[in-house]
């Protein structure tokens, strides 16, 4: 027989606010982008209950403009990684001036990056020469992979509407104790070869917007970890202040 909680007075609600986190904070708080797992997959009915937080996400008029796709089929998880690491190897080649005797490429690079910052800004493109190179894994070993796709017909921003949705699935599985990692580098294996959509099935309305690794994370990564602190203007009552 499940025993009822004990109701609290607002008073004692806002009293205890003030010295304690709530769950839901403890979970946002200590979550970490996790490259390494073990091997042991995880159950299947954990992974449809993280699809469900994704599905309850808000979305602009309820419009849900999003298609998850579960990956735990190691010969196309790794058919894809091999993909992302060829076009990855097309990439360095032509903009990773920082190679001896490739000086050359420096102004060309330089030029694409201001046309495409978010795409060729050195921390991706950073990773992308490190996943040519082999140093660095695409889904870091995660026995299931999340891939979220967008309705592109979507109401207002449908890329915002699958972030929503993606972190409401990222933070379920840390509080089930599971280790995740956002993973957008797949993009290309979507966008530049037609294989893997139509291996999957992906037809318009809809494109790749990113993807989740999850497992079980090795060792114990959790823990709150210093952010950069942003001002924020605050306007209350005719007044502004700045709070950090």
């Amino acid at each position: 027989m499940a025993v009822k909680a004990k109701k609290i007075s607002k008073a004692e609600q806002l009293a205890r606010l003030k010295t304690e986190f709530t769950e839901t904070e403890r979970i946002i708080l200590s979550r970490r982008s996790v490259r390494l797992y073990t091997e042991e997959q995880v159950p299947e009915f954990m992974v449809k209950r993280i699809l469900e937080a994704g599905r309850f996400a808000p979305s602009a008029g309820n419009s849900q403009p999003w298609k998850f796709v579960v990956l735990r089929d190691p010969d196309m998880m790794n058919g894809i990684a091999d993909t992302v690491v060829k076009l990855c190897k097309m990439l360095r080649v032509t903009m990773d001036y920082r190679r001896e005797g490739f000086q050359w490429l420096r102004p060309f690079t330089k030029f694409w990056t201001r046309l495409r910052y978010n795409d060729l800004h050195w921390v991706p493109l950073g990773a992308a020469c490190l996943i040519a190179e082999g140093k660095l894994g695409l889904w870091h070993g995660a026995p299931t992979v999340i891939l979220i796709f967008k309705d592109v017909r979507g109401v207002s921003n449908p890329d915002l509407d699958c972030g929503i949705a993606g972190q409401n699935m990222v933070l379920a599985a840390h509080s089930m104790g599971l280790g995740t990692c956002w993973v957008g580098f797949v993009r290309p294996a979507f966008e530049y070869t037609g294989k893997w959509r139509r291996s999957l099935g992906i037809e318009f309305p809809y494109k790749f917007a990113n993807s989740i690794a999850i497992g079980w994370p090795k060792g114990e990564p959790d823990g709150m970890v210093g952010r950069q602190t942003h001002a924020t203007d605050w306007y209350e009552y005719g007044t502004k202040k700045t709070i950090y």
